[in-house]
C-alpha cells in the first residue's frame, strides 16, 4: 500500500458564507424522498419482483415518505409494470408524489411517460455525468459539451411534458457532483433552470449526489452552501442531497448538507445502495428525532419494518446498525446494566420532563423495542443490576440488596459455564431452583401459633427433618421469630444477622406473595432462601427455611436435642 498514489479529487468551492456552520442541528425535517425502489433495488443480487416493491412501497406510505422514486421505467418491463401496477390498483394517495429517473432521449422520456399516464403527482428526474473524470476519461467531452447535454435534456424534457399536457414537476442531477468544479456545477445547473423557468407553483429540484464520496463531510456541506447560495430561482429551487457512502460517512454528509441550506434528502432505509450504500434514512431521521425534533416519518414499530425488508431484499440489518440494530440498546456490562436500571427507576419517581437514561440516548420503547428483552440483555459479562432490573420488571421480584449480588454471582457463573446469553425465563428458572421453597433436608408440612397474653406467639412448628416427621415447640415475639427460635433451640442451627423483606407479586398473579430471608451462619457465611405461596406468613417461614436449608454446614449441624 502506497498513499502517493491518491490525491483529492474533489473541489472546494469558491468563496462561501460559512455562517451555517454555528447552527447546532436543522430545524425541521427536510423533505424525504426514498430511492429503495431503485437506487436499493438495483444494488440486490437478486431484484425484487413486482409484489415484493409493492410490499415495500406500501411500507414507505406507512412509515410517512411523500415522495417516492419507483424506479426507471424504461429501463426493464418489471420497472414499466410496477408503475403501471401502483397506478391501476390505485396505490398512490393524493398527497404521495412518486419519482421517476430518465435519460434524456425522446423515446426514453416518451416511454415514461406512458407509465406515468394516469397519476396525479410525478417528478421526472434527468440526469448526466459532469466530473472531470467523466468528462476527460468516459466522454472525452468540453465542459461545454457536457452542459449542453444538460441544456438539450431540459429543453426534451419541458417540450415533451408540455406536448403531453402534463404538469410534471423536474429534478436534474449533475451525476458525479462532488468530483466537479463546483462553480462548473452550478454554472450547468442554473443553465438548465433557465430552461425551466420554476415558479412556487412548481418548483425544480436541484439534486446534487456525492456519487463517489472524494472529501470530509464540512467540504461537501461547503460545497451545498455554496450552491445554495449561488443557483438561479433559489426561492423556487428545492435544493436536494443524494449522498453515498464510500467513506462510511452518509449520515454526516447528509446532516452538515441540511445545515448548509439543503432542503431534501434522497436515500435509502437502512443505507443499502450500490457499492457501500446510500445515505441511512433511517438514521438521518431518528438523529433529529434524539434531539427534539419531528422529522415526521413514522418508525415506531422498527421491527415490523425491519421484518420486511430483510423478506423482500434478502439483506440483513447489521445488529450494531444505529436505532435498527438488534443490539443497539443492549446493555451487557454490568456497569452499564446497573447506570440504565437506575436511570429507568430515577424517571419513574421524578418523572422528568425529557430523556436522560444513561447510555440510552432514545427511550427504545419508542421504536417498539422492549426493556427486557433489548435492553438488559444477561451474559457473564453483567452484573447484579442487569439481573434484578429484569426481575422485578419482567416477574415483578423485589429482591434485597445484598441478595442481588449473591443472584448476579449465580447468574453470570451460569452464563459463563454454558457460554451463553440467558434469557429471561432462563434466569427466572435459576432463581426458582436455587432460592425458592428448597425443602432439603428441611420441608414445611405446617405451623400453628396463637399469640398469648403477654403478646407473644406460641405453638409448634410441623416440618420433615431429613424425611423424618417432627413436630417443634415454638415461640417468640412474632411469628417468624418463633420459627426461627424453634429451629435454633431445637435443632441446633446457629445462624445470625437475619435479614428479611416480603411483598405482593405485582406481576402474574397478584394472590401471591413474595418473602426474602438471608442468614449468617457461625463462620459469617451468608445464605439467601426466598419463599412464594397465597399466604405471606407461609411465604416468610418458606424462605427462612430455604436458606437453612442452604447452609453449607446444614447436614453436619442438624441435630435434635
Amino acid at each position: 500500500m502506497s498513499s502517493r498514489k491518491y490525491t483529492k479529487n474533489y473541489f472546494i468551492p469558491p468563496i462561501v458564507d460559512m455562517s451555517w456552520t454555528r447552527k447546532e442541528y436543522p430545524a425541521k425535517a427536510p423533505v424525504w424522498c426514498s430511492v429503495d425502489l431503485r437506487d436499493g433495488n438495483q444494488s440486490l443480487v437478486i431484484p425484487m419482483s413486482i409484489d415484493e416493491k409493492i410490499e415495500f412501497y406500501k411500507m414507505l406510505v406507512k412509515i410517512g415518505f411523500k415522495e417516492i422514486e419507483v424506479g426507471f421505467p424504461a429501463a426493464s418491463e418489471t420497472e414499466y409494470a410496477f408503475l403501471r401496477t401502483l397506478v391501476e390498483k390505485d396505490l398512490i394517495p393524493d398527497d404521495v408524489t412518486v419519482q421517476v429517473l430518465t435519460q434524456s432521449r425522446e423515446h426514453i422520456i416518451k416511454r415514461t411517460f406512458a407509465a406515468l399516464d394516469g397519476v396525479k403527482n410525478a417528478i421526472v428526474h434527468v440526469y448526466n455525468s459532469t466530473s472531470v473524470a467523466q468528462r476527460e476519461q468516459v466522454f472525452k467531452k468540453s465542459r461545454e459539451d457536457i452542459k449542453k447535454i444538460a441544456v438539450d435534456g431540459a429543453v426534451m424534457l419541458k417540450e415533451l411534458t408540455a406536448e403531453a399536457g402534463e404538469k410534471y414537476r423536474f429534478e436534474y442531477s449533475p451525476e458525479s457532483f462532488t468530483g466537479t468544479e463546483v462553480d462548473y456545477a452550478c454554472e450547468v445547473c442554473n443553465a438548465v433552470l433557465d430552461i425551466w423557468q420554476p415558479n412556487s407553483d412548481r418548483k425544480a429540484i436541484i439534486n446534487l449526489p456525492s456519487t463517489v464520496q472524494m472529501s470530509m463531510p464540512h467540504i461537501y456541506a461547503a460545497q451545498i452552501a455554496y450552491m445554495s447560495q449561488n443557483l438561479s430561482y433559489r426561492d423556487n429551487v428545492v435544493l436536494s442531497l443524494h449522498p453515498h457512502n464510500d467513506r462510511g460517512t452518509g449520515v454526516a454528509d447528509s446532516e452538515m448538507g441540511l445545515l448548509a441550506g439543503a432542503d431534501r434528502i434522497e436515500g435509502t432505509l437502512f443505507g443499502n445502495g450500490e457499492r457501500t450504500g446510500n445515505a441511512d434514512v433511517v438514521t438521518i431521521a431518528m438523529n433529529m428525532y434524539a434531539l427534539g425534533v419531528d422529522p415526521k416519518l413514522d418508525f415506531s414499530n422498527m421491527p415490523e419494518i425491519i421484518s420486511m425488508y430483510e423478506n423482500v431484499t434478502r439483506m440483513h440489518v447489521y445488529e450494531r446498525q444505529p436505532y435498527s440494530g438488534s443490539l443497539v440498546f443492549a446493555a451487557f456490562s454490568g456497569s452499564h446494566q446497573d447506570a440504565i436500571a437506575k436511570g429507568m427507576k430515577w424517571r419513574e419517581e421524578e418523572k422528568p420532563e425529557h430523556w436522560t437514561v444513561p447510555y440510552l440516548l432514545i427511550d427504545p420503547k419508542d421504536i417498539g423495542r422492549e426493556y427486557d428483552g433489548d435492553v438488559i440483555r444477561i451474559n457473564s459479562q453483567s452484573g447484579k443490576g442487569g439481573v434484578a432490573y429484569i426481575m422485578e420488571q419482567k416477574y415483578g421480584l423485589d429482591m434485597p440488596k445484598k441478595m442481588r449480588e449473591d443472584f448476579g454471582y449465580c447468574v453470570k457463573s451460569v452464563s459463563d459455564h454454558k457460554h451463553k446469553e440467558l434469557l429471561p425465563d432462563e434466569i427466572y428458572n435459576i432463581f426458582q431452583e436455587v432460592y425458592v421453597n428448597i425443602e432439603n433436608p428441611l420441608s414445611l408440612i405446617d405451623f400453628k401459633l396463637n399469640k398469648t397474653a403477654d403478646g407473644m406467639r406460641d405453638g409448634h412448628l410441623h416440618l420433615y427433618v431429613n424425611g423424618q416427621e417432627k413436630v417443634l415447640p415454638a415461640r417468640g415475639n412474632g411469628r417468624l421469630d418463633a420459627v426461627s427460635n424453634a429451629l435454633q433451640e431445637q435443632l441446633g442451627i446457629r445462624y445470625s444477622n437475619l435479614i428479611y423483606s416480603e411483598h405482593a407479586m405485582e406481576i402474574g398473579s397478584t394472590s401471591r406473595a413474595m418473602a426474602y430471608i438471608g442468614i449468617a451462619d457461625e463462620d459469617d457465611n451468608t445464605s439467601w432462601g426466598a419463599g412464594m405461596d397465597t399466604d405471606i406468613i407461609t411465604a416468610s417461614v418458606k424462605a427462612l427455611l430455604s436458606a437453612v436449608n442452604k447452609m453449607a454446614k446444614i447436614k453436619t449441624i442438624m441435630v435434635l436435642k
